[in-house]
């Protein structure tokens, strides 16, 4: 049809046409009229929620410009029916910003940790890089005391195995460019739960290094209990649960209910109040994340873009 207009109306510059298919991701629904109904009935929070696949909402979610052009250049341009591994995409966000994203510590689900032998009252900062392979990013200094906070899944009162290197009684772990500590004892809540671990620290380990040369093989990100900022974490997965729901005639009746986790009073590293809308980082052991558009003076809130391990690379590698 396009070239029928041309030449029927004659026109002095002939132009050639040329058809491309419309690119289609897994798990994400690409068609404009259902992307609309999902906004218009609520069931995401409007064209830009980070679940979307739209440039503001891959823009909140945390995805660089740089990444999205990657992506775009690795596909390049189909003429038939084909669906690109939403893996690749995340693959391609996640190898920018390793390169690119300042490191930061943040506890996204907090268990108090009491060194026993710390000084009462002290607190020293510590010296932290920003970036293990871009010195030019510099250093940060971060506040350490006799309560921090750490993960709750890097304690266990029972090791579930010999290959379990997070802390559990009687073990040694070190703290990330702090202290190697050993836990001493916890304590239980009324419903079960344990609701602090008590450690000795090594005074001859600063910085992570034991003086007698022993071996440590488990090191834990953390957070200094006062030295610290209360945050709201977003956890972001496929909007869908078909790995095609553009094919689906019920395809409302696949939409992911845990597309979106959110985490309350998440213990942050205190420089992380003071970072810009959109500004990315890599919380350790953690994934990426960026500072959403929701952020109070109060809390500031943080989207994951993308976690750290990298299953599209490794599927790519097998195959070929």
């Amino acid at each position: 049809m396009y070239d029928w207009f041309i030449n029927t109306l004659d026109m002095p510059c002939k132009s050639r046409q040329i058809e491309f298919a419309r690119l289609n991701i897994t798990y994400t629904m690409m068609s404009k009229r259902r992307l609309l109904q999902l906004v218009n009935e609520n069931y995401v929070s409007g064209w830009d929620d980070p679940r979307m696949p739209t440039l503001c909402g891959l823009r909140r979610r945390g995805y660089t410009p740089e990444s999205i052009r990657d992506f775009c250049d690795r596909i390049g341009v189909a003429k038939t029916y084909s669906v690109v591994e939403m893996g690749m995409l995340e693959h391609c966000v996640r190898e920018d910003l390793n390169n690119n994203a300042a490191r930061k510590m943040a506890v996204l689900n907090p268990l108090k940790l009491i060194i026993t032998n710390y000084p009462e009252g002290k607190t020293e900062f510590l010296q932290i890089e920003n970036h293990a392979d871009r010195p030019e990013l510099g250093m940060r200094s971060v506040a350490f005391s006799k309560e921090i906070y750490i993960e709750q899944d890097d304690f266990c009162e029972v090791p579930p195995n010999r290959k379990y290197f997070r802390l559990a009684p009687d073990v040694e772990v070190r703290l990330k460019s702090a202290y190697i500590v050993k836990c001493t004892g916890f304590k239980k809540g009324a419903d079960g739960n344990i609701e602090e671990v008590y450690c000795t620290y090594d005074t001859e380990s600063k910085g992570g290094s034991a003086a007698d040369g022993r071996k440590v093989k488990g090191t834990l990100h953390w957070v200094d209990a006062k030295d610290s900022v209360e945050g709201e974490i977003r956890l972001y997965d496929h909007l869908f649960t078909d790995v095609d729901p553009g094919s689906k005639d019920d395809w409302l009746e696949i939409l992911n209910p845990e597309s979106l986790v959110v985490l309350k009073n998440c213990k942050l590293e205190k420089s992380l109040d003071e970072c810009e809308v959109g500004e990315h980082f890599q919380f350790m052991r953690m994934g990426y994340f960026c500072k959403d558009s929701d952020s109070t003076a109060e809390k500031p809130v943080f989207n994951r873009t993308v976690g750290l391990k990298d299953t599209w690379a490794k599927v790519s590698s097998q195959e070929g």
